[in-house]
């Protein structure tokens, strides 16, 4: 089989909470109805598919005439949420199964939500979550720590597309996202990951 006959799958981009819930505009590079839409996240790069490890701390089945979970996960930085229903199975019958605090692994799509007073909710439809280590929570962390620093560094590059349109779109000073990443690591040296639940000023 020809890799034309294969559609290659968007790469899954390593983010933090923090940066991930400041993204709010998303946009697509083809005027096929069924071209990937992507996250433009702060930092210069565009997000299809996120890949991110935390403690989920609480799930809600939230829906009304099906099941439909809502699961809430923390990392270092902040907080993300996921969302699993009808349409991914896998994800829902992990979630319902699950016992909160659990370290998981999500790989998901961005999805953004318009709310009354015209803000921009962020959250993730789930792929995948996986029940892991803490080991590799550390690991994923270091790894994040990494991407968003080379981000960061990449940002005032000539010709970084993303990293215009970034700069653009939002406010945010991509440093602070660098600031964040470092806080990250310093806390997971002193052992006070978890308790880091909330974003940094």
């Amino acid at each position: 089989m020809s890799a034309n006959e294969i559609p290659s799958r968007e790469v899954a981009r390593r983010v933090f909470a923090d940066e991930f819930n400041d993204a709010a505009f998303t946009f697509k590079e083809s005027d096929d109805d069924r071209a990937p839409v992507y996250l433009l996240l702060p930092t210069g790069e565009k997000a299809n598919r996120v890949f991110f490890v935390g403690t989920l701390t609480e799930k809600d089945d939230v829906g009304e005439d099906n099941e439909y979970w809502r699961g809430r996960i923390v990392d270092p930085t902040g907080t993300f949420f996921v969302y699993a229903g009808q349409y991914q199975p896998e994800a829902a019958s992990t979630l319902r199964d699950l016992e909160p605090p659990a370290y998981v692994a999500v790989v998901g799509k961005p999805r953004t939500y318009e709310t009354d007073d015209g803000s921009v909710n962020v959250s993730v439809r789930p792929e995948s979550i996986t029940v892991v280590d803490a080991a590799t929570r550390d690991r994923w962390v270091v790894e994040t720590a990494e991407r968003t620093v080379e981000r960061v560094a990449a940002f005032e590059d000539e010709g970084n597309e993303y990293a215009r349109m970034a700069a653009d779109r939002y406010d945010a000073d991509p440093d602070r996202y660098r600031e964040t990443a470092v806080e990250a690591l310093r806390g997971m040296d002193e052992g006070e990951a978890d308790e880091q639940a909330e974003p940094t000023p």
